[in-house]
């Protein structure tokens, strides 16, 4: 059965769209990015923008993020997959990504949530793209180095929101 990956939340003011791979299997049960409480996303990012994203209802977390000029996508459209592992993905579909940034005219930077997320997201952006491409270190639980070393580097998005990390 191919899974349908989620809406693009994003707007015009968008600085920075970070971009996972593909919903795991709790995320597409409840319909939420990152919705398995031991990803952590919202925890990576809350230091960034100076507001503590766990304790809130998935619609404020999604609304903070576009307040402080933050979309959230993924960079597969549709896929296979059993279980929540990026290995196990089969039949990728690939979003475009260049339209989409196209049509964030404020957008500085992308930062791809893993090496899959980033690797895709490179062959669909080319060789030399108008934004900046960030490697961020996988807020998945499968990826075992410790919060505080990944967020170290989930930091440095905050320079491309105009914010002192």
């Amino acid at each position: 059965m191919t899974d349908h990956a989620f809406e693009l939340v994003a707007n015009a003011q968008c600085r920075v769209l970070l971009l996972g791979s593909f919903p795991g299997a709790r995320s597409l049960r409840e319909q939420q990015y990152y919705a398995n409480p031991r990803n952590q996303f919202w925890q990576l990012l809350s230091p960034v923008i100076g507001v503590d994203l766990v304790p809130l209802g998935y619609a404020d977390r999604l609304a903070t993020l576009l307040a402080h000029r933050i979309g959230l996508w993924d960079v597969v459209a549709t896929a296979r997959r059993t279980g929540s592992l990026d290995s196990a993905l089969r039949d990728i579909a690939p979003r475009d990504l260049q339209a989409v940034a196209a049509g964030l005219p404020d957008l500085r930077a992308m930062g791809f949530n893993g090496a899959t997320a980033f690797k895709i997201g490179q062959r669909q952006l080319g060789q030399s793209p108008a934004i900046k491409c960030l490697l961020l270190p996988s807020s998945s639980p499968a990826h075992t180095v410790g919060l505080a070393a990944k967020a170290e580097q989930w930091r440095q998005l905050a320079s491309y929101l105009g914010k002192t990390p």
